[in-house]
């Protein structure tokens, strides 16, 4: 499998949570710290080169965006997050909002954390975790550019990654590619999964 088998559109960008969607139905929310690939991951999963926009300015995203997959059934792009030519303030409405949404949002059902595998697990990162672990929300780590590094590099990183977080009730954890393409069905079959989609 190399896409989902429903092509995502965009429903809305919300900035505050009076602007979200109904809370009714399922979605999965993807999370991560600036540029660590988010929009890109996005598109590949989707199948499609614009779904998320990609920018090289990171912290681009600054709305959390909905995708309709039919059927109640929704992605959302969360802001990227700790990039230094945004605001303190800005910053700290992400952070409150962030923290807000995956505690209240009843339609959430999982949320995809990608991580900069040459960087893991940086503040933002376990900030994620810990609100996730209280929320009773579950958590799936993608450790993103492992092209970036030496398969046995890249293994060493999931390994280290895998024995910090051995505490938390993490749904899993993976190493990932675009540029490549590695991980994409594993990562996929656990999207269809969250959403109830077919997998095939």
């Amino acid at each position: 499998m190399e896409r989902l088998p429903v092509q995502p559109t965009f429903i809305k960008g919300a900035y505050t949570l009076q602007q979200l969607p109904d809370d009714t139905g399922v979605e999965v929310a993807f999370a991560g710290r600036s540029n660590v690939g988010k929009s890109s991951t996005l598109n590949t999963l989707a199948g499609v080169k614009s779904l998320a926009r990609t920018s090289k300015t990171p912290g681009r995203t600054q709305e959390i965006n909905f995708f309709d997959l039919g059927n109640d059934r929704r992605l959302v792009d969360l802001p990227g997050y700790g990039y230094a030519k945004v605001s303190e303030t800005r910053q700290h409405h992400w952070a409150e909002t962030l923290g807000e949404y995956l505690l209240s949002r009843k339609s959430l059902v999982g949320l995809i954390l990608l991580m900069d595998i040459r960087h893991p697990l940086k503040e933002f990162d376990r900030n994620m975790v810990h609100w996730c672990t209280h929320a009773g929300l579950p958590v799936y780590v993608i450790l993103n550019k492992a092209d970036k590094l030496s398969r046995g590099k890249a293994s060493a990183s999931l390994l280290d990654v895998k024995q910090k977080l051995a505490k938390f009730p993490i749904d899993g954890i993976q190493l990932f590619s675009s540029l490549k393409h590695t991980g994409v069905d594993e990562a996929l079959q656990k999207l269809c999964n969250w959403l109830e989609l077919p997998y095939s």
